[in-house]
This record gives C-alpha cells, sequence and structure tokens, in this order.
C-alpha cells in the first residue's frame, strides 16, 4: 500500500512540475491531453489525478479554457516557507548591517498598498521597535517603492485604481506618474531613500532582496531621525544595497546586468 501511494505521490509531483514548466507559464495553463503527452500517462488518469489537486486547491481549472495551473493553497504554501527561509536568512546579514550604521534595521514585505515589517533588528536598546507586524503606506516609504520594482505602469493603475488615493503622509507622491519616477530611481540608484516623507524628522533608505528567479520579496530598509542619518543617506543606501544583494544570494539570485526600461508613465 505505501509503494502504491508513493507512486501516486510521484505522478502528482509529475503533474506540478509540468505545470510549473516555462511552457504552462506562457501559455497560462496547460489542458488534460498536453500534460498527459508531457508525463507520458493516460489521458483519463490525468484527469482524475487533476480534479483530485484540483479539490484541494493544488491546482485550478480555468472555467473558459478548461486549461489547469498551479493553484492557490499551492502558492500559500511556498509563500508562508518562502517568508519563513527569507528571516532565517536576513536576520543575521541585517544584525551586520545594523551594527556597520548604529541604527535599526527593518525587513518588509508588500501587502496590497501596505509595507508590512517582518523583522527589526537592533545593537541598541534605545532604538525605533513596535514595527514588526504594522502595516505602512506604500507611496510614502522607501521600503515601498523598492518593494514595487518589478511593477510596470499598468500594474501600478491596476494597485491604486480610480478612487483610490495614492498621496499619504508628507509624500510628494500624488499621482501614478510622481510613483513612476521614484520608482525608476530607485531602479537607476539600486536603493530607493525618502526624506520625512513619511514622518517628520525621519528620513530612510532601502533596497530590494530577491529570489532565485530575481522577483523583487522583499526590502531592507533603514529608517533614522533626520538629525542621525540624513547626511549620510546615501552611503547609507549604498550600504544596504549591498547588504540586500547579500541576502539576495543566499536566496538564490545571480545578479545579473541591468536592462533600461523603456515603458513611460504620464
Amino acid at each position: 500500500m505505501e509503494r502504491h501511494q508513493g507512486h501516486g505521490l510521484r505522478r502528482d509531483i509529475e503533474l506540478l512540475e509540468a505545470l510549473g514548466s516555462a511552457e504552462a507559464q506562457r501559455a497560462g495553463g496547460l489542458g488534460v491531453v498536453r500534460l498527459a503527452q508531457l508525463v507520458g500517462r493516460e489521458k483519463s488518469q490525468v484527469s482524475r489525478a487533476l480534479k483530485a489537486l484540483a479539490d484541494e486547491g493544488i491546482v485550478e481549472r480555468d472555467p473558459d479554457t478548461l486549461e489547469y495551473r498551479l493553484g492557490w493553497r499551492l502558492f500559500s504554501l511556498v509563500a508562508r516557507s518562502v517568508e519563513n527561509r527569507l528571516v532565517r536568512v536576513a536576520e543575521p546579514i541585517m544584525r551586520g548591517l545594523s551594527t556597520d550604521l548604529e541604527e535599526t534595521v527593518h525587513l518588509c514585505v508588500l501587502r496590497d498598498r501596505l509595507v508590512l515589517t517582518l523583522l527589526s533588528v537592533s545593537g541598541h536598546s534605545f532604538r525605533a521597535h513596535g514595527w514588526e507586524g504594522r502595516g505602512v503606506p506604500v507611496t510614502c516609504t522607501s521600503a515601498g517603492r523598492v518593494l514595487l520594482l518589478d511593477s510596470t505602469p499598468d500594474d501600478l493603475y491596476v494597485r491604486f485604481p480610480a478612487g483610490v488615493e495614492i498621496a499619504a503622509g508628507n509624500s510628494t507622491v500624488r499621482t501614478h506618474a510622481d510613483l513612476w519616477a521614484r520608482i525608476q530611481e530607485a531602479r537607476r540608484d539600486g536603493y530607493a531613500r525618502v526624506r520625512e516623507e513619511f514622518e517628520d524628522s525621519l528620513v530612510g533608505v532601502s533596497a530590494p532582496v530577491r529570489d532565485f528567479r530575481g522577483r523583487v520579496v522583499a526590502a531592507l530598509n533603514v529608517s533614522a531621525p533626520a538629525e542621525r542619518l540624513s547626511s549620510r543617506l546615501d552611503e547609507a543606501g549604498r550600504i544596504t544595497a549591498a547588504a540586500a544583494g547579500t541576502v539576495s544570494a543566499q536566496m538564490g539570485w545571480e545578479a545579473r546586468p541591468a536592462r533600461p526600461t523603456q515603458a513611460r508613465l504620464t
């Protein structure tokens, strides 16, 4: 019985690997016939297996095309695993960065239109605390602009549709075009900076953390009173970018030369 169950599990994994292939990603999903060809199994067997996986949310079926793709539950499990690994990998590097800059370092992720802090690290008891689990507006923070680095102009309109306020805090970002310009600056420099846009007398820098695919999955952020950090903000940005690059490398990312972005937003 155990051998039979193990054999079935291997077959399910083969289907999931086929649905995660470049072909499936390009097409937005694959049909039963094509999947049967890829895994070398009978169409009826594949159909039954996919139905069982769909019932559990591991795969999902497009109601129009009837093609299958990887499902919400699988992505949810992966996301939680990635975030747990991210925290483990980032923490010692954040401690080193905090020591170098003598400031608190935050590990942040994107949640809809908010920046959520997963972890804060400081070598000084008097530094800022209480950020973990707290969400702040994406547009007026350096972390938010970094977390949107993979966005296109169309993505920004989807995230901030008509009727949704873009402006927050003291930010100079008031329109989609303003936000796009700040994202472009962060791409150019390798880090984002803000001066008293989120809160009076507070400045900050953030740099992107990428996964093995090169996608931005988090940001390393350093925020501090302007009187302490403002005069060395760009230096802090470069140091933070180097630390974020180290975290990215441990997450499996191999840096490649960036290609210029041609898209414009007016």
